[in-house]
């Protein structure tokens, strides 16, 4: 089969296309043909070697890729599932070696897929897995309750979106931020309060709020700057691992999407909300997998609104 990778560490140019062999599906796993994977942060991290020790025992090429989307070509041994071969499906994909999206033939845990939703075209569902089961864990840790506040750092990109949409979809009043021209797409995703993105997240949120948020979302990686936009003994999950001490009571909640790879209800469950509209699929542009570098200098550039996908 055919995937993209590197077998050294570096720039978008350190990405080329491989053959590697055709994976089997074993007991309690699913092989996909993979139609569309979307670019993300962890993909371009990979890329340059920020996980080169959790696979210096593994030989290259190295495959990134979290989210996939195609068809289910193989069910293994010992799966209880309603999918059937042939049948348009979504996954989480944890690219540990030569098992990144990025492939034509994948295999994954039956727990890390879920169907397509429905009307979806595979690149619109590679959208969707990672990081919404990020944003999934996000809103899980905080806990917050329907009429509860919650801030997004931002809120234009795919998580801080999701948290917007999925926040609403739970009954809470969202402030989130964005650039002047970010604005009207926040707004559409339904945001109760759009404040400027200007450096004082923290004072725009009192601004609206003048106890602070019951909880943050923190997309944009706004870290310590973050926490005083929370009310005492407030919550804010943060995406990388950030901990600190803002004090007042206020608990950091790290999320860590690995945890939800194999949450297959929560992953259905979002492919329910998409059908319902409560969860929007954006995709930017869709790249021939062989074109995954110029993918990666898009996505590195910034300002992409919506996710760019490589299909196979």
């Amino acid at each position: 089969m055919r995937a993209v990778g590197v077998t050294d560490f570096g720039g978008p140019d350190a990405l080329h296309v491989v053959e590697l062999p055709d994976p089997v599906a074993g007991p309690g796993e699913l092989r996909i043909r993979v139609h569309a994977a979307a670019v993300n942060p962890t993909d371009t991290g990979l890329r340059m070697g920020m996980r080169a020790e959790r696979v210096r025992d593994i030989p290259p090429p190295y495959i990134p890729g979290m989210d996939a989307a195609g068809v289910l070509d193989q069910i293994g041994e010992g799966v209880s599932t309603d999918l059937a071969v042939g049948d348009h499906v979504m996954a989480i994909v944890l690219p540990h070696g030569p098992h990144g999206a990025y492939s034509e033939l994948i295999v994954v845990p039956a727990e890390s897929v879920a169907r397509t939703p429905a009307g979806a075209s595979d690149a619109e569902a590679s959208t969707l897995p990672m990081n919404g089961l990020t944003t999934r864990q996000a809103l899980d840790r905080l806990g917050l309750l329907p009429g509860q506040t919650l801030a997004v750092t931002g809120a234009a990109g795919a998580v801080g979106g999701y948290a917007v949409q999925l926040g609403k979809a739970e009954g809470l009043r969202v402030i989130a931020d964005a650039s002047d021209a970010d604005q009207p797409l926040v707004k559409d995703l339904g945001a109760d309060v759009v404040v400027r993105r200007d450096g004082e997240f923290a004072q725009r949120v009192r601004e609206v709020v003048p106890e602070g948020a019951d909880g943050v979302v923190d997309a944009a990686l706004l870290n310590q700057l973050a926490a005083p936009a929370v009310r005492d003994g407030g919550g804010i999950a943060t995406l990388r691992g950030f901990t600190g001490d803002p004090g007042r009571g206020i608990t950091w909640h790290p999320v860590f999407v690995h945890r939800y790879a194999r949450e297959q209800a929560k992953l259905d469950r979002l492919r329910q909300q998409a059908e319902e509209g409560e969860v929007t699929l954006r995709v930017a542009r869709t790249f021939p997998a062989d074109q995954a570098a110029q993918a990666h200098r898009i996505f590195e550039a910034g300002g992409t609104r919506g996710r760019l996908v490589l299909e196979f």
